[in-house]
């Protein structure tokens, strides 16, 4: 079977478009936190520090949008309790992303 090579440079390139999501700076750190289980806001800020609460926010808040995070609430009365955890499509990243750790160790 023959690899096939997408031309990611043209714009409706659907690899070009997943790889722009993937690559916006925190989301990917966010799906590898999220690979050990559930988590609330405060968890995840204190795993990936030098996000800030906002981008933190908005980031969960596109993941949500694209179908790569749930957001569960716990608890609706004041103060909310939220959690975070992948959805089945954002699972699926975890072999490719093995796969970049395992490039990245081979090649330091």
């Amino acid at each position: 079977m023959a690899l096939v090579i997408p031309d990611v440079l043209e714009e409706s390139c659907a690899t070009r478009q997943a790889l722009e999501r993937l690559a916006a700076k925190w989301r990917v750190l966010l799906i590898y936190a999220l690979l050990a289980g559930p988590q609330r806001h405060a968890e995840l800020r204190r795993r990936l520090p030098g996000i800030t609460q906002k981008v933190l926010t908005e980031t969960l808040r596109s993941m949500e949008s694209d179908g790569l995070v749930e957001r569960r609430v716990l608890k609706k009365t004041a103060p909310q309790h939220v959690e975070y955890t992948l959805t089945t499509l954002g699972k699926t990243l975890q072999e490719p992303l093995s796969a970049i750790c395992a490039w990245a160790l081979e090649h330091p």
